[in-house]
């Protein structure tokens, strides 16, 4: 082999040397998020606003449901998820299995609406017990008069998130005291707007959504008022203080990321993407149709991202337990 043949030989290496060390380092630069619909357009805006300030940050973000989210976070494949309900026992189990510890962080507030048809103006309030008798897994119910003898001779159809999704496991915990627990014979979608479409277009319709999808079509829509069995009111999750102020009772909930613990030991962009999110995100949660955390809560929040707390506080949380209990 001639001078020039070792020559050429040297500085391929050198390239692949190179090309190596750049895939590895843009890699590390990379954040994933995946999850929920419920929480994904303050996680969007969050990631925009963060490309603003470091345009070499590469944030994705994705909304397969929490369940789904949850899996692949689990699986190791990605460095985020984020919930619309906590993270379950079995689900820890998994994430221990791959040695992924998290940290969890609530990051907003949303109320679940109980919305119907525009036109339907012969319901203005349910209580949890009406709703338990609509969606238990027992439950015949198929007309609104069988809800209450004083409501018309009309159909029921029902519209509900598919049921890996953090507001099917919510909903249903708070409202038939178990998650999942819910009747099947109703019309499912991980895509809200999907039922919110649903109930829109049908006269007997009823259904349940995130807040922020109710508030961008509620010319499409009647928000029923929920009776709380706490104070006997009948309230609304609009104005956002009832929520804020947790008078909106069980339907109000918290909504998490939960970070890789591995990611955050390997990819220095991950802590740097939420730090930027404990610091800032606040400015844009109403934006994004949810409530803010009360101010001391941030505060908590940081420290604990600072000193790697890792595990949950709110596996066993109730619905309608303040979140200032469990931060």
């Amino acid at each position: 082999m001639n001078q020039r043949q070792v020559l050429l030989l040297s500085l391929s290496a050198f390239t692949l040397s190179i090309s190596a060390c750049s895939s590895i380092d843009e890699k590390k630069s990379q954040v994933s998020i995946d999850g929920g619909a419920v929480g994904y357009p303050l996680h969007q805006a969050v990631a925009e606003e963060y490309h603003k300030v470091n345009s070499r940050a590469q944030i994705s973000v994705a909304s397969s449901g929490t369940g789904g989210g949850i899996s692949k976070f689990c699986a190791g494949e990605i460095d985020i998820v984020g919930a619309s309900r906590p993270i379950k026992e079995e689900e820890i189990k998994r994430c221990d299995k791959k040695q992924i510890q998290f940290i969890e962080l609530p990051v907003a507030i949303d109320g679940i609406a109980v919305i119907v048809n525009a036109k339907n103006n012969y319901i203005q309030c349910l209580s949890i017990s009406e709703l338990n008798d609509i969606w238990n897994p027992k439950s015949k119910i198929t007309n609104w008069n069988q809800v209450n003898q004083e409501f018309p001779d009309i159909p029921l159809k029902l519209y509900a998130p598919a049921s890996d999704t953090g507001t099917f496991d919510y909903f249903t915990q708070a409202v038939t005291g178990k998650a999942k627990a819910s009747r099947t014979d109703y019309t499912p979608s991980h895509n809200q707007n999907v039922l919110v479409q649903g109930v829109a277009g049908d006269k007997g319709g009823l259904g349940y959504v995130g807040i922020n999808y109710y508030s961008a079509n509620k010319d499409k829509l009647h928000l029923l008022r929920v009776q709380s069995p706490i104070t006997g009111t009948c309230e609304k999750p609009v104005p956002l203080d009832t929520v804020a102020n947790n008078l909106y009772t069980p339907l109000s909930r918290p909504l998490f990321i939960y970070v890789s613990k591995p990611s955050l030991d390997s990819k220095p962009a991950v802590r740097e993407f939420v730090n930027f999110y404990i610091d800032n995100s606040k400015q844009w949660v109403e934006g994004a149709g949810y409530v803010k955390l009360p101010d001391e809560a941030y505060g908590r929040l940081k420290q604990k991202f600072e000193s790697n707390q890792v595990g949950t506080k709110f596996k066993d949380a109730k619905p309608g337990k303040p979140i200032t209990d469990f931060i």
